[in-house]
């Protein structure tokens, strides 16, 4: 009795899948970047347009949507190559394109990042397509550019920000995404950043601190009363964006392997304990636990976990959680009515000052991937 055939789909050697292809972790880059970009769309764009009053609703939803799709245009046609590709000074990558299907279809490589293990030199080269590459870190930079729109919502117009978004991405995001994950002169250094802590999170902090001073802080009717327009929706663009950071920080090692999984128990553990210890304050010092202040404990755990989700063991997770819930507690609900300074910025700063706080427990030794 003759043989069968075997389906192409479970050949050994399939028409689109060279040797260095590999099918798990190609499959998992993907799902983490679809996790990723669903922080942003709609995770993001959820809390904004539900967290402020109903009359900047619809302005600050539009400015995630288009910031989205302004920042994987910029990234395609000049900025990915600026992160990623060839070094054109120490900081910053050489620009061009990366739409071509030859580049597109080869692996995956981050041209600069060699660099010496054990006396052997090293190139990040995962084992799947650039294409997918390109993506992944558009879904980053992507993220990093809404997470800086939280501190003006309500302040700035939405034409001021379709200039601002391709311009801060280009000068500022590609300086600090090549200089530490592009082979630039952070990383020959040394300098850890695991999946994002000084690329994205201080990269938006300080950045919306500098645009929330320089737009100027809110009417002083608004400042006193901001109460949420629909506390169910921002509930629910907070769970998918505490859901999505499995793939943000487990995305990060560029593969499916065992610093993923730890990272992703980290980041869920962390996010626990500082949505816990956010309510348990509230509960302690006003009384009543606030909807609002655990979503604002969940992301200060997340944020928090990410530039060593990778690298700690899980009891140093929950540690982190502890402090992620506790400083950034005092200094909204107590340093924030003292300072001046503080009013006229919004809660991007808050995740800057903790994370510079928290960043000196992550041992500074060298991501390899």
């Amino acid at each position: 009795m003759a043989t069968p055939p075997i389906p192409i789909a479970y050949q050994q050697e399939l028409p689109a899948v060279p040797d260095w292809l590999n099918k798990g972790d190609s499959a998992w880059q993907m799902t983490a970047s679809t996790l990723v970009g669903i922080q942003s769309m709609p995770g993001l764009l959820i809390i904004y347009a539900s967290i402020v009053k109903k009359k900047w609703a619809v302005n600050s939803a539009f400015m995630v949507l288009y910031a989205f799709a302004a920042v994987l245009i910029c990234w395609v046609l000049v900025c990915y190559r600026m992160a990623f590709g060839d070094q054109l000074l120490p900081f910053w990558g050489k620009g061009a394109p990366a739409l071509g299907q030859k580049y597109l279809v080869g692996r995956a490589r981050v041209p600069e990042s060699t660099h010496e293990v054990d006396g052997k030199t090293v190139t990040t080269e995962p084992f799947y397509a650039m294409a997918t590459l390109v993506y992944f870190q558009f879904t980053f930079a992507a993220i990093t550019v809404i997470l800086l729109a939280g501190s003006v919502l309500g302040r700035m117009n939405i034409r001021a920000w379709m200039a601002f978004v391709p311009l801060w991405l280009m000068f500022s995001y590609t300086v600090g995404a090549f200089s530490l994950w592009g082979g630039g002169f952070l990383y020959q250094w040394g300098v850890i950043d695991y999946s994002g802590g000084y690329v994205i999170h201080v990269s938006s902090g300080i950045a919306g601190l500098t645009a929330a001073y320089w737009v100027g802080p809110r009417l002083k009717s608004d400042k006193e009363r901001f109460p949420p327009n629909n506390v169910l929706l921002m509930l629910a663009g907070a769970g998918l964006l505490w859901m999505g950071w499995s793939g943000f920080n487990g995305g990060a090692p560029y593969a499916a392997h065992i610093a993923s999984s730890i990272a992703i128990l980290n980041t869920n553990v962390a996010a626990a304990t500082s949505l816990l210890v956010w309510t348990c304050l509230d509960v302690i010092f006003f009384g009543k636990p606030s909807v609002i202040g655990a979503v604002q404990g969940m992301m200060t755990g997340l944020v928090c976990i990410t530039p060593g989700a990778g690298l700690v063991q899980s009891w140093a997770a929950i540690v982190m959680g502890i402090l992620s819930g506790s400083i950034p507690w005092v200094t909204m609900m107590i340093l924030h009515k003292k300072c001046s300074l503080l009013q006229q910025v919004s809660f991007t700063f808050l995740k800057l000052f903790y994370f510079l706080t928290i960043a000196s427990f992550v041992k500074k030794k060298k991501k390899h991937t």
